[in-house]
């Protein structure tokens, strides 16, 4: 049995996990769970039935990790050879930026493709995000002086918020800006995001025909 059983489908954030195992170079084996017929052992490892969702079979224990970006930091962990995680000087970046990306950046997208918002400023302090245009410049503000997460290094935050990045700018959620799009095709170019994309847009052309 592979150390880690990966339920995902290509069209939705577990490519994001995908690109994580790649950089780790994690043993695995992908569980497609399909939309409309989920199995029982993918609902079992998640009643929510999101994907990503990550099963670590670790030694006699069995660990189950959901949510794209704490996928990315658990591999991280598991795999510190990988030399991914941040030294301790670049924490405070690492894990503001990673759950920025998680938590404000996500909520305002999702709010702006749903079309809700608030126009009141004193009511907009209600919200994790304030509101689109705030969320994205904070954004732009945070990746403006580096070339990674955490300065000139590539670790793990870089999987999950570049991710973000390269598939908001691709459908128009995230605003294509040069700070965005300089900092998407330097991860554009690495082997492991590449490895991934392509089991992933394999399956994805297999799933139309």
């Amino acid at each position: 049995m592979a150390d880690y059983t990966f339920f995902t489908n290509p069209m939705s954030r577990g490519q994001i996990a995908r690109w994580a195992l790649h950089e780790v170079g994690a043993d695995y084996e992908t569980e497609l769970v399909e939309w409309a017929a989920k199995s029982e052992a993918f609902l079992k490892a998640n009643p929510l039935g999101k994907v990503p969702t990550l099963v670590h079979h670790h030694g006699d224990h069995i660990h189950t990790v959901t949510e794209a970006a704490a996928i990315c930091h658990y591999l991280a962990e598991m795999h510190p050879e990988a030399g991914l995680l941040p030294e301790p000087h670049e924490k405070a970046a690492y894990f503001r930026r990673l759950f920025f990306a998680s938590g404000p950046v996500e909520q305002a997208i999702m709010a702006n493709s749903m079309g809700w918002g608030v126009d009141d400023p004193q009511k907009q302090g209600m919200l994790g995000f304030g509101s689109y245009e705030r969320a994205m410049d904070t954004f732009e503000t945070l990746m403006a002086d580096r070339d990674y997460v955490c300065g000139d290094r590539f670790t793990m935050a870089d999987v999950y918020v570049g991710s973000q990045v390269d598939w908001g700018m691709q459908f128009g959620t995230i605003p294509k800006r040069p700070v965005f799009e300089a900092y998407a095709q330097r991860l554009r170019e690495r082997s492991a995001y590449q490895e991934a994309k392509a089991i992933d847009m394999k399956l994805v052309e297999g799933s139309s025909q």
